[in-house]
Formats: C-alpha cells, sequence, structure tokens
C-alpha cells in the first residue's frame, strides 16, 4: 500500500506540544488510528521503519516522542552510547506524564478526519511498557506490547503507582509478547502480569517465544530473532484486524 509520512505536533492538555512522526496510507479511508511508542532509543530509523509498516496495512500511525520534556527530537543508535543515554532519559519518565502524552497521542488521532473511533497502541522496551499503561489510562480498543520492561515494578515510573496494578482498568484486548531469554524481564515478572491479566477478566495473550533476548523485533539490534519477530507481527496485525475494524 502506498503510504505519506509527515512531522506533526500533538496538542498536549496544559498547554505545549509533543513531536511525533505520521505515517498513513496515501488514499482511501477513513482508516483506524495506531499508536506506535517508542523504545528508548527515540522516533529514530526503526520506530519509523515500523510506523510506516503499521500505515501499509491500512492505519493511520504515530509515533509520538514521549521524551519532548527532556531531549526532544533525540534519536539514539543500538551502541553503548545510545544505550547510556537512554536509560537516563528512562529514568526521568514520570507516570502521570506518560499518561498525558499517550492520552494526547489517541486524542490526536482519534481528532483527524481521516481516522475512524477506533484506535490501537503497540510498542517495544519502554514503549511496551507506554503500551501497556496507555491500555489502563486510556479508551484504546487493542493494545501489542513488545518486551515493556517495568511493568511490575512498585511504585511505578517517577515513584508512582505501579503499572500493573493498573490492570483492572484495561477494556480493550491486549497482548503481550516476551523473550524467554530476556534477562530484562524475567519469568516471574511475565507471572505477575498473566496473573494480574486473568485476575482482572481482561481479554488478553500473552506469548513467550524462548529462544528470544530483549529486542527481538528490532532489526537493527543484535539481539534480532527473525523466527519470533515474523510470527510477533503476524500476531499484531491479526489483533488489529480482529479489534480495529
Amino acid at each position: 500500500m502506498e503510504i505519506v509520512t509527515e512531522r506533526v505536533e500533538i496538542p498536549l492538555e496544559g498547554g505545549g506540544t509533543m513531536g511525533g512522526y505520521l505515517a498513513r496510507p496515501a488514499s482511501g479511508g477513513p482508516h483506524p488510528g495506531v499508536v506506535v511508542f517508542m523504545e528508548i532509543f527515540g522516533v529514530n530509523g526503526h520506530i519509523r521503519d515500523v510506523t510506516e509498516r503499521v500505515a501499509r496495512e491500512g492505519y493511520v500511525a504515530l509515533a509520538p516522542d514521549y521524551f519532548h520534556r527532556t531531549a526532544p527530537g533525540i534519536e539514539l543508535g543500538y551502541d553503548d552510547d545510545g544505550m547510556a543515554k537512554g536509560m537516563e532519559l528512562l529514568n526521568q519518565l514520570v507516570a502521570s506524564e506518560m499518561i498525558v502524552d499517550a492520552r494526547a497521542a489517541v486524542a490526536f488521532l482519534r481528532g483527524r478526519d481521516d481516522v475512524t473511533d477506533k484506535v490501537g497502541a503497540t510498542g517495544f522496551c519502554i514503549g511496551g511498557h507506554m503500551t501497556y499503561l496507555a491500555a489502563c489510562e486510556t479508551d484504546v480498543d487493542a493494545a501489542a506490547s513488545f518486551y515493556g520492561g517495568g511493568i511490575v515494578a512498585d511504585p511505578g515510573p517517577g515513584g508512582e503507582a505501579s503499572t500493573v496494578g493498573r490492570t483492572g482498568k484495561i477494556r480493550g484486548r491486549i497482548l503481550c509478547l516476551f523473550g524467554g531469554q530476556d534477562a530484562l524481564i524475567p519469568a516471574d515478572h511475565v507471572a505477575t502480569i498473566r496473573k494480574a491479566l486473568a485476575d482482572a477478566g481482561t481479554n488478553h495473550e500473552i506469548v513467550v517465544y524462548e529462544p528470544a533476548n530483549h529486542g527481538f523485533f528490532c532489526d537493527q539490534r543484535a539481539t534480532y530473532h527473525e523466527a519470533s519477530a515474523k510470527d510477533a507481527w503476524g500476531r499484531v496485525k491479526a489483533l488489529f484486524a480482529a479489534e480495529l475494524a
């Protein structure tokens, strides 16, 4: 599908804006919307590529820059320096501000003439955490969280309420994807998330790719695992096709 892309400014509650990268089908519509939440490396080439892949499936896709308070527009590489800077920025995130940004991104999509009332979310690493948090604190219809770290941490980002403790607020369907070799998200963390979703009666699916490590979906990282990435992408497409149509 032919797409067009652009940089956008997303209005924030209380004033100010947050930058974003938008990709959409070049024709037809209106289309469902999908928010693509970045890793700690910013809205870099990989996240722009994912955003474009989502758009080619028939969605208006938006990658918001939720580091806009600390390092607006930053793009980091998958090296030691990029990791160090990304972790520094990660540690400055605050849950209540993340929620403001997630709600702003969803509202921005819903406010466009070329977007239907159906909006989903996906994200990677801290963006996977952001996806889970958005599922709890916004009205997205579907969410696909890739290796979301820190979801079970208590307290949560910025010393606020834990994200897993918000699970009962989820109203849409959520898919959580993890790597079995991911030391950042050990099996007991996955088990805690699984139990929270089950206890809340959430419409959910958890998939653990045993051979895969953290970052397995990113073909620019040494931990890329092609078979797991392909299967995960198929599951995400099926989720969005079922829930956002």
